[in-house]
């Protein structure tokens, strides 16, 4: 993927997703029952629930999230060059995500709405077996548009990087057709995550089309991915998703990961790539997350498919070892500990 013309680019990796702020809080899976919280989901709330829940949180720790907004905070902390697309309004929290993002080196060249819903922000119960359950007001966010897709940064970019949850706003979906056309006529890679298994139940038949006519590179965990083709094992889905994507990046949890690549003529390859140890378990936001960053980073930096795998294990670990889904240390300098850059 770093090839010449990809060395020419001026970003890895430009990512469209939710501009949101988080609130994480520890909590009991009683208090989940108690709030009727399913636990391990994430659930779309209206403005007035995400007031009465954050009323019931305990204390917590507020910091910019939004999942493809963390991959490209980890690209940014391994050193890469990333660009981010989302919505925010000229309020508070919008103020708040903007300078967080930008702090960190990443273009960000969304124009912040004046008017309309408030900044987007999620609410994160992190029960004592690191699970967490998400309930998010999209706010601003679901104002995002075709209008909003910078096509300089999307052809200047080796890899455009959707959010399937960014999927549900109707207006959101024709910004991610028009980035895929724009990436794919500079000669340039797409990639996915499909976010959620309740994500991939809502738009089964829509994201199957996304990824068989749009996307080179998908990103699932086990759930998503059977969910995605309707299928028992970890083994089907495996064996249902080649042929549709050029490489495919399956996360297992404590099991590891499996990607593969489909090349041309035949070839092919298929790594399973063991979960970087983590001393301490704390909190699963953003692994997912991070596990991409690595890998794209990977991938844009000449590293290859296995080498970008073992990248995103060490990445995905290093945000389970606390609280909050941005790395609390130097990526770049942890790879380099761990000799994978």
């Amino acid at each position: 993927m770093a090839d010449e013309k990809s060395a020419a680019a001026r970003f890895d990796v430009a990512g469209i997703g939710n501009a949101i702020v988080d609130v994480l809080a520890r909590t009991s899976d009683a208090a989940l029952q108690h709030l009727g919280l399913e636990k391990g989901a994430m659930t779309l709330v209206d403005r007035a629930r995400a007031e009465t829940l954050y009323r019931e949180m305990g204390p917590g720790i507020e910091c910019s999230g939004g999942s493809v907004a963390n991959t490209i905070a980890g690209i940014a902390s391994l050193g890469g060059a990333p660009a981010f697309i989302g919505k925010v309004k000229a309020d508070a929290l919008g103020h708040v995500f903007r300078h967080d993002i930008e702090s960190l080196g990443v273009h960000f060249p969304t124009r912040a709405a004046e008017h309309g819903p408030s900044t987007a922000r999620c609410l994160v119960f992190v029960t004592e077996d690191a699970q967490r359950t998400m309930q998010t007001y999209l706010g601003a966010c679901v104002e995002l548009g075709p209008e909003d897709v910078d096509e300089a940064a999307i052809a200047g970019a080796q890899v455009t990087y959707l959010e399937g949850y960014l999927w549900d706003p109707p207006r959101a979906k024709e910004a991610f057709l028009k980035a895929a056309r724009v990436a794919h006529e500079a000669g340039r890679k797409v990639a996915l995550s499909l976010s959620d298994a309740f994500c991939v139940n809502r738009h089964r038949e829509e994201f199957l089309d996304l990824v068989d006519g749009h996307i080179d590179i998908l990103f699932a965990n086990e759930a998503e991915i059977t969910a995605l083709y309707q299928v028992e094992s970890f083994d089907q889905a495996l064996q249902s998703v080649r042929g549709h994507v050029e490489i495919a990046c399956l996360t297992r949890s404590a099991k590891g990961s499996v990607v593969v690549r489909e090349g041309t003529e035949g070839a092919s390859e298929l790594h399973v790539i063991d979960a970087a140890p983590v001393k301490d378990l704390v909190d699963s936001t953003g692994a997912g997350d991070l596990y991409a960053a690595g890998v794209l980073y990977g991938l844009t930096h000449g590293l290859g498919l296995a080498r970008a795998g073992r990248l995103g294990s060490l990445c995905a670990a290093e945000v389970l070892s606390h609280i909050g889904a941005r790395p609390e240390v130097s990526l770049a300098e942890l790879a380099k500990a761990h000799k994978l850059v």
